[in-house]
């Protein structure tokens, strides 16, 4: 068995793999950080931090996937979120507004509750 495959991942361990593969798919188009980050708008330094797995902005992954003719792909890996005949069934063919506990549990303050006075 692969080990990489049974370790869970982190979020580090997953930038540093998102980088890894943006860098060498820049490569095999034979692009530089220079280029991509011109095409991008986007500082080189942006672009070493993106392929060296450190933070940067959405907003500069999303332009150099643009640059590298990747954005929809990324699009398309999420499922259409109107597609959820069960669940608009559920909800009598009404959208979702809000997202809510599964199951709330606020802790009583005190067993008292009014209507509950001590006779004496």
């Amino acid at each position: 068995m692969n080990s990489k495959i049974d370790e869970p991942s982190t979020l580090a361990g997953d930038l540093r793999s998102l980088g890894g593969k943006l860098a060498k798919l820049r490569l095999s188009r034979n692009l530089t950080q220079a280029h991509v980050a011109r095409e991008a708008g986007a500082s080189i330094s942006s672009i070493k931090r993106l392929e060296a797995g450190e933070n940067t902005s959405l907003e500069t992954l999303l332009r150099v996937l643009g640059v590298l003719g990747l954005k929809n792909r990324l699009l398309e890996c999420l499922p259409d979120p109107d597609v959820r005949p069960v669940e608009r069934v559920r909800h009598g063919g009404r959208e979702r507004r809000r997202a809510r506990e599964k199951n709330p549990t606020t802790p009583k303050a005190t067993d008292w509750a009014w209507g509950e006075e001590d006779e004496t």
